[in-house]
């Protein structure tokens, strides 16, 4: 394990360290500060909370020179919330120097007031919203970026996940040809890979794995769906539990636009938060759940990590994700802060792969499912059990082998013993179908009540 004094810092940087309490460097520190301070471009892969901020704030202290009056580094974010948290740590740079200038730069902020400041002096720092700083650069040409030396796009699968990529794609493009750039993501989806191959020369990817820990507060309940949409099943445990703020998880853009849309059609208390809305939507949407106006909160996983709620009281995950960690991150939302939680797991048939996975992993999954008269538990996931007519079944079986009328055996006796077994087993089948073909009338009868029901809205 490395040490900070193994870097041979500036003192300014050392402060910078100090001033933040560090003792020795997180992982991904570790693996970023050496090569980000030779000048290397980086793609550093690592969670939330992992210590990625002072990844490259660090380096950034260190290279910058208060004596140039320009623009050296400049830091992107998705959202204004994530630019401001950076930004206050950033900060503390200018308290340690006063010479050093950091800039913040968000939408819903006085563009006018910007405008004047960045007319008198330009930030040694910019940190900002790719909306915001493209428009300044390019619209308003008051942000000199363009002799930047370094730009860090954090965030960047939640940067792709919004469409904020092609302002990034506009102002980088204007950059000086020799711009360090260092990439900051959870994942890094293919869509994004283009972008990085057109700006990044021959980047270092450091990736630090992260073991999530199971929270033991949280209970984590199976839903099945059986042949309804997830929106139907929402809907229909609603009345078994009472939130105060409710993430409701969907696994694509699309599937989280149209289970908030059925939600809402059926009168639910709903917002949502995911790329697939419009800039303006997402800013609505963000300034809602900030205030706390909803109950209920459809989200993609990416789009979530923008999300600043810790009263979140439940989560409902509609099936599992690929990436089962993104499970456990789900259900995370919940339970914080020593208090209790609960996950709904809402699943199908093709999610029994996830669910044993997870329970492997430790995950103890209760069994549930919503009728009128309340919560009814089922038998435990996964577990066989015989049903009744197995057991009559097997009597008639043991009976066709044993149902002697005398002692003397008559030949012949073993052909008729297997016709027999074979009549039981087809009377057998015959009933299993006729109760298949009953439960597919009655699943055929409501899906035609519930379209009559969409019809008469």
């Amino acid at each position: 394990m490395k040490k900070f004094e193994d870097f041979n810092l500036k003192e300014v940087t050392r402060q910078l360290i100090a001033a933040n309490s560090f003792k020795e460097p997180t992982p991904i520190q570790e693996e970023i500060i050496p090569p980000a301070l030779k000048g290397k471009d980086l793609i550093g892969l690592s969670a939330t909370g992992s210590g990625k901020t002072h990844a490259y704030l660090i380096p950034i202290c260190e290279k910058l020179n208060p004596s140039e009056d320009r623009v050296q580094a400049v830091v992107t974010a998705p959202t204004r919330e994530l630019a401001r948290q950076i930004y206050e740590n950033a900060k503390v740079m200018s308290l340690i120097n006063p010479d050093i200038r950091i800039g913040l730069y968000v939408g819903g902020e006085d563009r006018d007031r910007d405008i004047e400041a960045l007319k008198r002096n330009q930030p040694h720092v910019a940190i900002g919203t790719p909306g915001r700083i493209k428009d300044l650069f390019l619209n308003a040409g008051v942000l000199r970026i363009d002799n930047a030396d370094l730009l860090v796009v954090d965030e960047a699968d939640m940067t792709l996940e919004f469409g904020f990529l092609d302002e990034i794609d506009a102002f980088a493009g204007r950059m000086r040809e020799d711009l360090q750039m260092l990439a900051f993501s959870a994942t890094m989806p293919d869509q994004l890979k283009p972008f990085i191959r057109k700006y990044m020369h021959h980047p270092l990817t450091k990736q630090i794995g992260e073991k999530v820990r199971f929270n033991p507060d949280i209970t984590h309940v199976l839903v099945p769906c059986y042949h309804h949409t997830f929106a139907e099943v929402i809907e229909s445990i609603l009345p078994g539990f009472n939130p105060f703020v409710c993430l409701i998880f969907a696994n694509t853009r699309k599937e989280a636009g149209e289970i908030a849309e059925q939600l809402r059609k059926d009168g639910m208390d709903v917002t949502e938060m995911h790329g697939d809305l419009t800039s303006r939507k997402r800013k609505q949407s963000m300034k809602e759940i900030a205030d706390a106006r909803h109950t209920y909160v459809v989200c993609t996983d990416i789009a979530a990590r923008g999300i600043d709620i810790g009263e979140v009281s439940h989560v409902i995950s509609c099936g599992f994700p690929e990436d089962l960690e993104y499970y456990v991150h789900r259900a995370g939302r919940t339970g914080r802060a020593g208090s209790t939680g609960t996950c709904y797991a809402l699943y199908h048939e093709e999610d029994d792969a996830a669910i044993r996975s997870l329970k492997n992993r430790g995950i103890r999954f209760e069994h549930r499912r919503y009728r009128k008269e309340g919560w009814q538990d089922l038998r435990p996931y996964g577990q066989k059990y015989r049903r009744q007519e197995d057991d009559e079944l097997d009597k008639k079986i043991t009976m066709a082998y044993n149902n002697k009328k005398n002692t003397k055996v008559k030949p012949g006796y073993k052909k008729k013993r297997k016709q027999e077994i074979e009549r039981i087993y087809r009377r057998k089948k015959r009933d299993l179908i006729r109760s298949k073909i009953a439960e597919e009338k009655k699943a055929m009868y409501r899906e035609r009540a519930r379209q009559e029901r969409e019809n008469q809205k």
